[in-house]
């Protein structure tokens, strides 16, 4: 198969040079420093036992950070600190050694001509026998900070090698016991110092800070670079699996090879190879019309994977250490994810937090994440039907390209506060043709990244202002209805008042077709904020805005009485009805003449059932606040007094009125429970045929207790019939006599 323009891209770049490395070494002769140290006095080098111990006491044990916290754990860092205000460095060769060694390590690790490296003191580490510093990565202290620079002191020691590893390699360095021994790399490689066996081992770290002009926009390779950026953005992508058509990509994302922090992520001083191939791809953007951006990466990729040495078909009861030790194979990549959380602005100041999924037909890499380190791993082995895998995480920089003229809809992807600001902007700039353009642009993925909750202000203002009906509705529809609010009603108003009756219909409809899927929210958002919504909407002038809005409440409202109402177990439909109640009331408070007379006759059309709503609402109202409930409250009174003037049943009357599924099962269950006699029936029947039987009797609470005497084959379900059939309607009468004389009591009119 033909490569793809991105694994184009991907190996051009992997040939990008120089490419530096990610650590360098430097000795030095030991009589260029001159060091002395707060209550030890001068240090003479090399180091021996006597003053070595002296620097112990008047040192304090080292400190390390994890996460938000610092922290103190000889199991993970043992070793002696002394801080930069206890230490003096001189001596008459030490300014020009010091220039030396960092213009080394400027070409060494690969970094731009045009940086100027600067050594900041951090502090002094003894180790003495034993003591140690476990593998970690050391936090960027400063904007510009862009590595470490560790000078070991020379001593006689065996043991407390620094380590250093980066992308699969690593390499250990060794202090001379006559010179002084520069070591510096990368601030994202990870590093430790293995226990000192004998001896003590003496170091001072300074941070590592790159002053640095933005690299020339120039390059060799530029030209086809920017040939294939072109065929990138121009080639319709496919999936990787089942060649779906994805249709055009929206942007390019190259994963660098190093890691970076918000602060310190900055053209000017991207570390090693990842500056050359910046470089070289922000000029090939810039020739093919695109528009770059820095920005970090969290990837998550699933392999398919196998212990090494065990059984690929071991079983596990969880997540395996063997996760973190490595000790597993990777075989094929079975998933991917790589979502950007940060990114700076295309003029490379500034930066701001974002969420994109970036799919995999738009990202590219010149090394592959599995000859990175993840600082995160998880493995499970086989489970029966699934397993043997293992989820890696890695942070990565990137530099993203899109097209200058897909900027707007590139960058709104991934901000959609930024996009409304923006359109807000260029509408109040008059610039009404470009903004209806850039607000279109968003059509293809705005209904997943619009509607957050604080947005809907901001959003109404671009649609009213845009004068596009069509484009204005399509930026409404991914809110709900239930973060509409009293102080959005200026902005519905005006926005309604804009585009007509019917669109607004449209909108308001499209918002409670998407708050369907949250009835309780809805419910709360009738009870608590279409009263006032309506008033503000009145007082705004857009009185036909609340009238929508409570029409359609009303619709959601019946669909629910319609659900509830046909449920055959008591307690959950009582339950649901209730808390119908409320919203019922303030719906009909925000409801005007015509809506309330829809909804009292809407109500009168349901059974008795109802009232397990409707005394609730009118309790929780009281007449002297909701005269317009009167209608509802009379018509309850005539359902109870039907209800009370019901002949008792007779004592030997044991029909039940039911009405199955009319299959033949359900037909002969009907004839027995219609029997005015009959109180128990024999009936055998397969098991299959006797769990529908069970399910019909629960579905309604039939009275019927059913049971299976397992005799014979097939065995015999046995139905008795029983006093609750008596009581029940006892009992509803009992409560219907309660409810009537409250409500003639209470309510005037009814």
């Amino acid at each position: 198969m033909a490569e793809t323009a991105r694994e184009q891209l991907a190996r051009l770049l992997d040939g990008s040079e120089p490419t530096g490395s990610f650590s360098a070494q430097l000795l030095a002769p030991a009589n260029s420093l001159q060091l002395e140290v707060s209550g030890v006095g001068p240090v003479s080098l090399p180091v021996r036992a006597p003053q070595a111990k002296k620097l112990i006491a008047a040192a304090r044990p080292a400190k390390f950070g994890r996460g938000e916290e610092t922290l103190t754990d000889t199991d993970v860092r043992d070793t002696w600190e002394l801080t930069p205000d206890q230490l003096t460095l001189g001596g008459s060769g030490w300014t020009e050694l010091l220039d030396s060694a960092l213009e080394h390590f400027r070409d060494e690790l690969g970094l731009p001509r045009t940086a100027r490296l600067r050594a900041e003191p951090h502090s002094m580490l003894v180790y003495g026998k034993g003591q140690f510093f476990l593998p970690h990565q050391d936090s960027e202290k400063d904007d510009s900070m862009v590595g470490t620079l560790v000078m070991s002191l020379p001593s006689t020691h065996t043991g407390g090698e620094l380590i250093i590893e980066h992308a699969g390699e690593s390499i250990a360095y060794r202090a001379s016991k006559t010179d002084l021994t520069f070591v510096a790399f990368y601030s994202d490689c990870r590093h430790e110092v293995t226990p000192v066996r004998s001896g003590y081992r003496v170091s001072l770290t300074f941070n590592l800070l790159a002053d640095a002009e933005t690299p020339a926009l120039e390059g060799g390779l530029v030209p086809e670079l920017a040939h294939w950026l072109t065929k990138h953005f121009t080639t319709r992508a496919t999936s990787r699996y089942g060649n779906r058509d994805l249709g055009l990509p929206n942007r390019l994302v190259f994963l660098l090879d190093h890691e970076y922090t918000q602060r310190g992520l900055d053209w000017r001083r991207l570390k090693g190879v990842d500056a050359e191939r910046a470089t070289q791809l922000r000029a090939a953007a810039e020739q093919a019309g695109g528009e770059t951006v820095l920005a970090l990466a969290e990837v998550k990729e699933t392999w398919d994977a196998e212990p090494v040495g065990g059984s690929r078909w071991h079983y596990y009861d969880d997540y395996d250490d063997e996760a973190d030790s490595g000790d597993y194979e990777l075989n094929s990549l079975i998933d991917d994810e790589i979502v950007l959380g940060w990114w700076t602005g295309p003029d490379g100041t500034g930066g701001g937090s974002i969420s994109l999924r970036v799919p995999d037909h738009e990202v590219c890499a010149s090394t592959p994440n599995a000859n990175l380190t993840p600082f995160q791993a998880e493995y499970e082995g086989y489970m029966g039907n699934y397993g043997n895998t293992v989820d890696r995480w890695y942070r990565r920089a990137a530099i993203v390209v899109w097209p200058k003229e897909r900027a707007f809809a590139a960058r709104a992807e991934a901000g959609s506060p930024w996009a409304l600001h923006e359109l807000r902007d260029r509408i109040g700039a008059g610039d009404l043709e470009q903004a209806r353009a850039a607000a279109e642009s968003l059509a293809p993925f705005w209904k997943t990244v619009g509607g957050q909750p604080g947005l809907l202000g901001a959003a109404l203002d671009v649609a009213a202002g845009l004068g596009a009906a069509e484009t204005a509705a399509m930026l409404l529809e991914p809110f709900r209805i239930e973060i509409v609010k009293q102080e959005h009603a200026d902005r519905l108003a005006t926005a309604a008042g804009r585009y007509g009756e019917d669109w607004t219909r449209s909108v308001i409809d499209e918002w409670f077709r998407l708050g369907n899927h949250f009835p309780a929210e809805l419910s709360n958002w009738v009870d608590n904020a279409l009263p006032g919504l309506r008033e503000a909407l009145r007082t705004a002038g857009a009185p036909e805005v609340a009238r929508l809005l409570s029409a359609v409440a009303w619709r959601w409202m019946n669909d629910q009485f319609q659900l509830w109402m046909n449920t055959g177990q008591s307690k959950t439909r009582q339950e649901q009805l209730e808390r119908l109640g409320s919203p019922l009331v303030r719906l009909l408070e925000a409801a005007d003449h015509d809506l309330r007379e829809e909804v009292s006759g809407a109500l009168r059309e349901f059974g008795d059932n109802i009232l397990e709503c409707l005394m609730p609402a009118l309790r929780l109202a009281g007449p002297e606040q909701a005269a317009w409930l009167n209608p509802i409250a009379r018509d309850c009174a005539q359902r109870l007094a039907a209800i009370i003037a019901r002949p008792q049943r007779e004592e030997d009357d044991w029909s039940i009125e039911w009405t199955g599924c009319r299959c033949d099962l359900c037909d002969t269950l009907a004839e027995f429970l219609s029997s005015r006699t009959r109180r128990t029936f024999e009936w055998p029947l397969a098991k299959d045929r006797r769990q529908h039987v069970h399910t019909q009797i629960g579905m309604k609470e039939l009275p019927v207790q059913h049971a299976t005497r397992r005799q014979g084959r097939p065995y015999t379900l046995v139905l008795t019939k029983t006093s609750e059939l008596f009581t029940r309607a006892t009992n509803t009468r009992e409560k219907a006599k309660t409810d009537l004389a409250w409500l003639t009591s209470t309510w005037d009119n009814a």
